[in-house]
């Protein structure tokens, strides 16, 4: 049997990592875990719990409640986590995880780095979002599939990383924010259009839901407007027709998936709300009409205010580091982020957490906290987007996002209350994800 070379470069990458990763990736025997927590956070209430115990074994909370009623299991493994600070493992509902590069540097690397160099940064940025307290993740978009594979080597224990689910590669129309060739000399339109994720037209747009599916994608992400960092100055308004974004969601539904939309401009983002999106990623310019189709949709507003760290930081090292078509863009989200958030927040808009990790540094994802808190959300609230709500917009919350009996054993923990200084989740000291523990620097 003949393999693409492409294809067995991923798999000896991926085998590499696993090798050598050293990772605890399953529970050695059906041991009970005991947990001694200081608080635990409940996100439904947005308050902490003190003195529980939580009883674990394989990968799913058995038991939870007050330590003073519960007996320490015979034979049981005790962490006692002290006056710890005990969460839901954090869920962030937006990543990009083959890479972390911006700009001109990452147009570079695109072109002259290989599938396997990008399966080994998937790979690595994974660890570090996991280490950091996301015990799951929604990856959206990676045209080459390295994420697909990844998503199923960490289910299978392989390697270490964050659940994840994968959208394949990001839809849109041909000169959308997702086609590939935007900014490149024609003659390399052939080799740069892979996957076939450019659609015109219901017909196609149906055709290219069904590919990503069969490429076993989790999710569907398209973009109905212009993006910030697309090679063009094509602006941030519509791209797309209603004709074409009601195939794609009908499709994507008709097939059990759920959809993600990238918006920006009110245009955009109100025809994806009409034709049924399931979540509006950064959704820059809500306005009146966006917030009463929210409310009438129940659709999930993620507002990757976080981005602009990494736009930030870039230009503070390089000036140049974006072409003049993209840094024009820049500028203006840096001045409005956050806007939408301070609008939709106190009208009852469903938030979920997302921080577009990829364009910002994955491994910080809890910059994004901070950024929510700023722009006009209670700590408890920003935490409760990033678990509760982001489980349900995820359809995982029969599973994950509370600590509860039945559900998954994951859950982290922080030094200090993080209610009272939400930065502080930067900072995570222990990592448990489906019973396995690992990162533990806390000690009681």
């Amino acid at each position: 049997m003949h393999f693409p070379p492409r294809l067995i470069a991923i798999i000896a990458c991926l085998l590499s990592l696993a090798r050598g990763s050293g990772a605890d990736t399953h529970p050695t025997a059906s041991q009970r875990i005991v947990i001694k927590a200081g608080q635990v956070f409940e996100p439904l209430s947005g308050r902490f719990i003190p003195k529980q115990h939580i009883v674990i074994e394989g990968d799913t909370i058995v038991e939870i409640g007050d330590a003073s009623g519960m007996a320490v299991p015979t034979g049981a493994r005790v962490i006692d986590l002290g006056q710890a600070w005990i969460l839901p493992g954090l869920i962030d509902c937006h990543v990009h995880l083959v890479s972390d590069r911006g700009g001109v540097d990452a147009t570079i690397n695109n072109l002259t780095g290989s599938v396997a160099d990008r399966a080994y940064d998937a790979a690595v940025n994974a660890r570090k979002t996991l280490e950091a307290g996301f015990t799951t993740v929604r990856n959206l978009g990676d045209i080459d599939g390295v994420t697909l594979a990844l998503r199923d080597a960490i289910a299978a224990g392989k390697l270490p990383g964050p659940r994840i689910l994968d959208a394949g590669a990001s839809i849109s129309t041909t000169s959308g924010h997702m086609d590939p060739r935007l900014g490149f000399r024609e003659e390399l339109n052939e080799a740069l259009a892979r996957h076939q994720n450019l659609c015109d037209g219901p017909d196609e747009c149906r055709k290219a839901v069904r590919l990503q599916i069969g490429r076993g994608a989790d999710v569907i992400k398209f973009a109905t407007t212009g993006g910030v960092t697309s090679r063009a100055g094509l602006g941030l308004g519509r791209q797309m027709f209603e004709d074409e974004a009601r195939a794609l969601v009908e499709t994507a539904h008709l097939y059990g998936r759920k959809v993600a939309v990238h918006a920006h401009g009110t245009d955009g983002i109100l025809l994806a709300l009409k034709a049924g999106a399931d979540s509006i990623e950064h959704g820059t310019l809500l306005d009146e009409e966006c917030i009463q189709l929210f409310l009438k949709t129940g659709a999930y507003y993620v507002p990757t205010l976080s981005t602009v760290n990494g736009y930030i930081e870039r230009l503070a090292k390089d000036p140049n580091a974006y072409e003049l078509p993209v840094r024009a863009k820049i500028e203006w989200r840096i001045k409005v982020t956050g806007e939408s958030v301070r609008k939709a927040f106190p009208r009852g808009v469903k938030i979920a957490f997302g921080t577009d990790a990829g364009v910002s540094k994955h491994g910080r994802n809890a910059d994004e906290f901070e950024a929510m808190v700023k722009h006009g959300m209670p700590p408890a609230e920003a935490i409760k987007a990033a678990t509760a709500h982001a489980a349900d917009l995820l359809g995982l919350a029969k599973s994950i996002g509370t600590l509860e009996k039945g559900k998954q054993a994951d859950l982290i923990a922080v030094a200090s209350n993080p209610l009272e200084n939400v930065a502080v989740l930067k900072t995570v000291g222990f990592v448990m994800k489906g019973g396995v523990v690992h990162k533990t620097t806390i000690t009681p």
